[in-house]
């Protein structure tokens, strides 16, 4: 189960994340967002610095021709989290059904053309979705970061033998979601 007032808590930080994980532009390596949404008692703050000063020492084009190799060309690095573990078409879809269901429960609409489990959006609703006072939210968002959590963690994995830049983001995810898991549920997570 989620801790949500946890999970509330770094809102700022899965908007960031989401950001970082859509086509790269120049604005989004602004150092204010990160400045005013990090400090060093984040869970994910070494990975995500990490993350941030690679990116520095490389120029936007490079980081756009990483970006797209890395997520736009290959199936093992793909941000949809349902595609590698879901094989079933017909699992998969109804996943991505209960997926889209549930932004709309909490007044969240989807872009046209995009599916229920692309990462940048999922974190995106946890960044824009308010939950606080809705009985429904526990076991909902529980649902999201379940998703989350088992596609970023073949993820992370590839990109960490691909020595991408990414993987620092995915494992500053992964890090910011654990802290928002209630202590008996760690114990039986696989890492």
């Amino acid at each position: 189960m989620i801790n949500l007032d946890t999970l509330y808590q770094y809102k700022e930080s899965f908007g960031f994340f989401s950001s970082q994980l859509t086509y790269p532009e120049k604005l989004d390596f602004h150092p204010k967002p990160f400045e005013s949404t990090f400090t060093e008692n984040h869970p994910g703050y070494k990975s995500i610095k990490c993350y941030w000063e690679n990116m520095h020492e490389i120029s936007l084009d490079d980081i756009q021709e990483v970006y797209t190799k890395t997520f736009d060309f290959e199936k093992k690095t793909t941000l949809y989290m349902t595609y590698n573990k879901l094989t079933e078409q017909k699992e998969r879809g109804q996943m991505l059904a209960r997926l889209k269901v549930l932004y709309e429960m909490f007044g969240l609409e989807m872009p046209s053309g995009e599916l229920s489990d692309f990462l940048p959006l999922m974190l995106e609703f946890l960044y824009a979705a308010e939950w606080r006072g809705d009985s429904r939210a526990e076991e909902s968002l529980t649902l999201v970061v379940m998703v989350i959590e088992d596609g970023t963690y073949e993820l992370m994995k590839v990109l960490g033998e691909q020595r991408s830049p990414y993987f620092h983001l995915i494992e500053a995810i992964r890090e910011t979601l654990k802290a928002c898991v209630i202590e008996q549920e760690k114990v039986s997570q696989c890492d």
